[in-house]
C-alpha cells in the first residue's frame, strides 16, 4: 500500500484511453485496369507510390519526448507529431535486434529464431537469408532504397549485409554500439574495432564525425541526388540515444541546471537527434519530397533508466516485457493522412510496419506468406479499427527460468517458469520473469536509494511468475488480477501454446573467435569465407562447426597473452 500511494502521487489521469475491442478485419484493395501497374494496388487517396521516411531512434524512453510532458526538448517531433498522428497504444520489443528484425520482416522473433538476446558481434547468426525483407519488397515495387544508421542484424558473412538485403546504399554501424565519434566498439576487454561502413567497406574516413549529424547529412545528400518523381524508402536507424551518453557541448549546456548527470548528457543527445529530424524535414520539403512523403517515427525499445531514460509513468524499462519496455514512442507525420492532428489508440505492433508500408507503395504483401503484421494505414489514416486484437511480446526458452514458476502454475498446459508475454485486447499476461519490475520517476533515475523500490520487486516479482492486467484500465500495471481472473489466465496461457507450436529453434550460437578485429584489418565485419558459413548449421542451441579442427596456432597464442597481461594487471592491482 505504501508503495502505490509514494508512485502515484503525480499520476496523471490516462486511464480514460481505452480502445474497444476490435473485430478482424480485412484491408479492401482498389483495383483499376486503367492504372499504371507500379499505381494499380495504390490505396485510394494515392495517385503515385509516396517517398517513405522510416526513422528509428534507439533506447529513447517513453517519457522521453515533449508531449509527453517530458523535461527534454523536443519542439521537431512535437510538431510532426501534432500535425500527424500520435501513436499512443503502440508497441515495440524490449531491446535492440528483435525490434529491428520485426521491422524488416514483418513477422515475430519466434518466426526468425532470434527470440533470445540479440545478435552479438562475435556470433556467427544474423537475421535468416530466406526472410524476405521490407526494403526487398519496396525494391519490387520499383523503389530505390538506401539505409543510414544502426544495423544490429548480424554481419558474419557478407550475404547478410544491410547491401544484401534489399538497400541498396548503406552508411552505418554494422554493431550494437559504437563511439558517436570514434566509431570504436569493444566486445569485451581488448576485444574492439571500428564499426563504420559505407556500403560493404569500411568508412575510415568518416571518422571524428558525430554520428548524428553525419547520418542526417548523408540523408539530405540522398534526397538532393535522387529524383523527387521516382519513389524512395530510406531508413534512418539513428545511434541516438544509445550508451555510450555522448553529445556536442553546446547542447549539454541547455540542460546545465539539471542536477543527474546521465540525465542531463542523455537530454542533450535526445534534442540533438530531434534537430537531425529538423533538417531531414527540411530536406524533403527543399528538394520536392515532402508533399508525397510519408514519415514514420518510432522508439526501438524502452528507454534504459541506468542511463538517462525515463519511462515515467510506465512500469519496467529496456530489457523488460513491462509495458516501460515495449509501450513505445511512435506517430506518422503525411499530407497524405486523412484525418490529421489527432491521436489515436488503435492497436498497433512494430511488425506492422512491413504490410501497411508494402501496401502503401503498391507492393503485393500476399505473396510474403506468414506475416504477423496488419496492414494498420486506414486505422491511422481514416480512424478506422485497427486489424490487430493481440500481440506476442514474445516467448523465450532460453532465458533464465523463474524459480517459481511450473507446469502445474500454468494449469498443466504452459510452463510458467518460461519468459512469455502476450496481450490479448484488454488483457496483458507476463510469465517467468519478466524483468526489472520498478516505477522510476525522472528524478530518480540514477543513483536512487533501493529502500522501497527493492523491496516491491522482491516481494512482487521474484515470489511470482504469472502476472494479468487489464491494461487498458490498468496501464501502469498496478494492478494484478492473475488470482482473481484463473479463466482469463488460462485462455491467455492457451494462446502462447498455441504461438509455441509456430515457433522455429531459437538461434543463438556461441561466439567465434575469428570475428576479432585484430583479424579484419582492425574493423567489425564479415569474417566468415563462403565456405566456412556453409559448415555451420542451426539448432534449438549453439551453431556448431561441423569440421570440428583443434584451435589454430595463433588462438593459442592469443590466449597464452591474454591469461599474462591478467596476471600483470592482478599484480598491479
Amino acid at each position: 500500500m505504501a508503495v502505490y500511494a509514494l508512485t502515484g502521487f503525480s499520476l496523471v489521469s490516462l486511464l480514460s484511453f481505452g480502445y474497444l475491442s476490435w473485430d478482424w478485419m480485412k484491408p479492401s484493395l482498389v483495383t483499376d485496369v486503367s492504372m499504371d501497374p507500379m499505381e494499380k494496388s495504390l490505396p485510394p487517396a494515392f495517385s503515385k507510390p509516396p517517398h517513405i521516411i522510416f526513422i528509428l531512434t534507439d533506447d529513447q524512453g517513453y517519457h522521453d519526448i515533449g508531449y509527453h510532458d517530458s523535461d527534454i526538448q523536443t519542439p521537431m517531433l512535437d510538431r510532426l507529431a501534432a500535425e500527424g498522428v500520435k501513436l499512443e497504444n503502440y508497441y515495440i520489443q524490449p531491446i535492440c535486434t528483435p525490434s529491428r528484425s520485426q521491422l524488416i520482416t514483418g513477422r515475430y522473433q519466434i518466426h526468425t529464431g532470434l527470440q533470445h538476446s540479440i545478435i552479438r558481434p562475435r556470433q556467427p547468426n544474423c537475421l535468416p537469408l530466406d526472410q524476405v525483407t521490407l526494403p526487398q519488397k519496396l525494391q519490387e515495387a520499383g523503389y530505390s532504397t538506401h539505409m543510414v544508421g544502426k544495423w544490429h542484424l548480424g554481419f558474419y558473412k557478407k550475404e547478410c549485409l544491410p547491401t544484401r538485403r534489399g538497400f541498396d546504399t548503406f552508411l552505418g554501424s554494422l554493431t550494437g554500439n559504437v563511439d558517436y565519434y570514434t566509431y570504436d566498439n569493444c566486445d569485451g576487454p581488448g576485444v574492439c574495432g571500428y564499426d563504420l561502413h559505407e556500403g560493404e567497406n569500411v568508412a575510415w574516413d568518416q571518422s571524428g564525425k558525430y554520428s548524428t549529424f553525419l547520418y542526417a547529412q548523408r540523408v539530405s545528400k540522398i534526397l538532393a541526388t535522387h529524383n523527387p518523381k521516382e519513389p524512395i524508402f530510406i531508413y534512418v536507424a539513428f545511434q541516438a540515444v544509445h550508451t555510450p551518453l555522448q553529445s556536442p557541448k553546446e547542447y549539454i549546456y541547455r540542460y546545465r541546471s539539471m542536477g543527474n548527470v546521465a540525465r542531463r548528457k542523455y537530454a542533450a543527445m535526445v534534442t540533438c537527434m530531434d534537430e537531425a529530424v529538423r533538417n531531414i524535414t527540411w530536406a524533403l520539403k527543399k528538394y520536392g519530397y515532402y508533399d508525397n512523403s510519408v514519415i514514420v517515427f518510432s522508439t526501438d525499445n524502452g528507454g534504459q533508466t541506468f542511463s538517462g531514460g525515463s519511462n515515467w509513468p510506465l512500469r519496467g524499462r529496456k530489457g523488460t516485457y513491462w509495458e516501460g519496455g515495449v509501450r513505445g514512442i511512435g506517430f506518422v507525420h503525411s499530407p497524405l493522412i486523412k484525418r490529421k492532428r489527432r491521436t489515436s489508440w488503435a492497436l498497433v505492433h512494430i511488425t506492422d510496419w512491413y504490410p501497411t508500408l508494402v501496401t502503401l507503395a503498391g507492393g503485393n504483401v500476399s505473396e510474403a506468406e506468414g506475416l504477423d503484421g496488419y496492414n494498420v494505414w486506414p486505422a491511422i489514416s481514416e480512424g478506422k479499427e485497427s486489424p490487430r486484437t493481440e500481440i506476442l511480446h514474445n516467448i523465450d526458452p532460453l532465458y533464465n527460468h523463474a524459480k517459481h514458476g511450473s507446469l502445474a502454475g500454468g494449469f498443466g498446459i504452459w510452463n510458467t517458469a518460461v519468459q512469455a508475454s502476450i496481450r490479448v485486447r484488454d488483457w496483458k499476461l507476463l510469465t517467468g520473469d519478466p524483468g526489472y519490475s520498478d516505477w522510476i520517476p525522472p528524478q530518480m533515475l540514477t543513483n536512487f536509494p533501493g529502500s522501497w523500490w527493492n523491496l516491491e520487486r522482491l516481494t512482487d516479482s521474484v515470489r511470482k511468475s504469472v502476472w494479468l492486467f487489464n491494461i487498458t484500465a490498468d496501464p501502469y500495471e498496478r494492478d494484478d488480477l492473475s488470482d482473481q481472473r484463473p479463466d482469463v489466465v488460462r485462455a491467455l496461457l492457451k494462446r502462447l501454446v498455441h504461438y509455441n507450436r509456430t515457433a522455429i529453434p531459437v538461434r543463438y550460437p556461441a561466439e567465434n573467435p575469428r570475428a576479432h578485429p585484430d583479424f579484419n584489418g582492425g574493423a567489425w565485419g564479415p569474417w566468415a569465407s563462403e565456405e566456412e558459413a556453409e559448415n555451420w548449421e542451426g539448432g534449438g542451441g549453439p551453431l556448431r562447426n561441423k569440421n570440428k579442427k583443434k584451435k589454430c596456432k595463433i588462438c593459442k597464442l592469443r590466449s597464452f597473452f591474454r591469461k599474462l597481461n591478467t596476471r600483470l594487471m592482478s599484480n598491479r592491482i
